[in-house]
């Protein structure tokens, strides 16, 4: 079978094809006249990635992966199994979820007739996939991309296209336990990445609930005062408070007093105060969202991290299927080092509970509890990113180990013997593409590539039996006997 573009080229010679739909000459044609770096037609073609989208070039990939293992080993150490669902979901399954948020979502049609979109979060899919299994007790976390029609702004690692990091843990258990150890879960990653100082912000939906009701709100405008109240972290109060009276329609007495309640942060003191709170104590939802919290609270102490836990009234993440803990960390601004510049990344980390939402996708509306954390991967590694430019630090691309080099001429035979007995014994090796490459240029890409370790056949090893094994760092060399070349290496690449 011909390559398609030798294909294309042949059918020059030949008469076009009557199919008015496939006109191989005229394509053909403006295919081998087209100049390079232009699409055929003449039209100019735009090498770019699309908008809040980038390439990730090999170094950058291998820090994205020390991230997520680091973030996957801590999933793993609390018992959570890999899940994996489809890119593409049907477009009901995600619309009405997400709050104001609904549009962003990425809407494509399919050749067969369904409505799809693209996933917005990790989530909605996982309740998806618990009902349609009739999963009822469950631990997972998933690695995976998602995708927002957001305006991005790549400087605080915000795109269209990234990863999320969840767990989740779906069941009919005790109060606040599952809760507290996904804040657990929030707070050891977030240690183990050595990011620099951190808060956790937790509320409560029920909590929000009552105070929108003793403010005199009505229940149809909780959802999109959640919305509004969400903007605190990113708007001054009058600007909030402005948004209440002039779009929601709220009158400035009940949009003062929202004010004088989301405008508390503390901690268990807080907690025992609102619930002696005149007007929160009487109410049915604030009462029960703050027995939860001082059970969450009294459960973190225990866990021994209520030192980076705040309870801030102002935290409503604007989803629509949260109902109850909501959690978000953010990074406490600090001294940047030399050469950095500032960097604003907003929440690197946040989730909560939602009890209902696996009920929506269940035929008879079958509940099952679930509570998670998504950890904003993209977020982090732009943090980690410009500390790596500031540094100057270089890191390896690749994990050879040994590049297997030859000093003669003629003696390809010898290094593809060598390399394939390496590559047997599960030796990571490379050597160069060419039959007689100079031993200079081979060295010089060891220690360009930072591969540790050259393994040099010449006439005079072959004869003896023996490989050179050469430290590229301290370029000492010693003879080592051919059967014994393996057990060497990894000796010296031992930890």
């Amino acid at each position: 079978m011909l390559p398609l573009a030798a294909r294309c080229l042949r059918s020059l010679s030949l008469p076009r094809s009557p199919h008015p739909l496939c006109d191989r000459g005229l394509l053909c044609r403006r295919v081998r006249g087209a100049p390079r770096g232009s699409a055929a037609g003449g039209r100019s073609l735009v090498l770019k990635t699309p908008k809040g989208t980038r390439d990730h070039h090999p170094a950058h990939v291998v820090l994205r992966d020390r991230l997520l293992a680091t973030v996957i080993a801590c999933f793993k150490r609390h018992g959570a199994a890999p899940l994996d669902t489809p890119v593409l979901e049907l477009r009901e399954t995600l619309v009405g979820q997400y709050g104001e948020g609904a549009k962003l979502i990425y809407e494509l049609q399919d050749h067969g007739g369904e409505l799809l979109a693209l996933r917005y979060d990790l989530t909605v899919p996982f309740a998806r996939y618990l009902a349609m299994n009739k999963v009822t007790n469950m631990k997972r976390y998933q690695v995976a991309k998602v995708y927002r029609r957001d305006n991005p702004a790549t400087t605080r690692g915000r795109y269209r296209e990234f990863y999320q990091c969840d767990f989740d843990i779906a069941g009919q258990f005790d109060p606040m336990i599952p809760d507290a150890e996904c804040l657990k879960v929030m707070h050891e990653i977030l240690s183990d990445l050595q990011l620099g100082d951190f808060i956790i912000k937790v509320n409560h939906r029920l909590v929000l609930n009552g105070v929108f009701a003793v403010c005199g709100i009505p229940e149809s405008k909780f959802i999109t005062m959640c919305s509004t109240v969400d903007k605190l972290d990113k708007m001054a109060w009058e600007e909030v408070r402005s948004e209440m009276v002039a779009e929601k329609e709220l009158c400035p007495e009940a949009a003062d007093r929202i004010g004088d309640y989301v405008r508390l942060q503390g901690g268990l003191e807080l907690i025992e105060q609102l619930l002696q709170d005149p007007e929160l104590s009487q109410n049915k939802q604030a009462k029960e969202g703050l027995g939860d919290m001082k059970l969450l609270f009294e459960y973190l102490t225990l866990f021994g991290i209520t030192g980076k836990v705040r309870f801030d009234l102002s935290l409503a993440r604007g989803l629509d299927y949260y109902t109850g803990v909501i959690y978000e960390a953010v990074l406490l601004q600090q001294e940047r080092q030399p050469g950095e510049e500032p960097l604003g990344v907003g929440s690197v980390a946040g989730g909560g509970r939602y009890d209902g939402l696996v009920g929506m996708f269940d035929p008879k509306g079958r509940r099952v509890p679930c509570v998670g954390v998504s950890i904003g991967i993209e977020r982090i590694f732009s943090i980690l990113e410009q500390r790596l430019e500031a540094s100057g630090e270089k890191i390896r691309a690749t994990e050879t180990q040994v590049l297997v080099a030859t000093p003669h001429r003629h003696l390809l035979p010898a290094r593809l013997k060598l390399i394939s007995e390496l590559w047997d014994a599960g030796i990571k090796a490379e050597m160069l593409y060419k039959k007689d490459p100079k031993l200079l240029k081979q060295l010089q890409y060891c220690e360009d590539s930072g591969i540790p370790l050259a393994a040099i056949v010449g006439e005079q090893e072959l004869a003896g039996g023996v490989v050179k094994l050469r430290d590229v760092r301290t370029r000492a060399e010693v003879d080592i006997p051919r059967e014994k070349l393996v057990d060497e290496i990894r000796r010296r690449l031992q930890p």
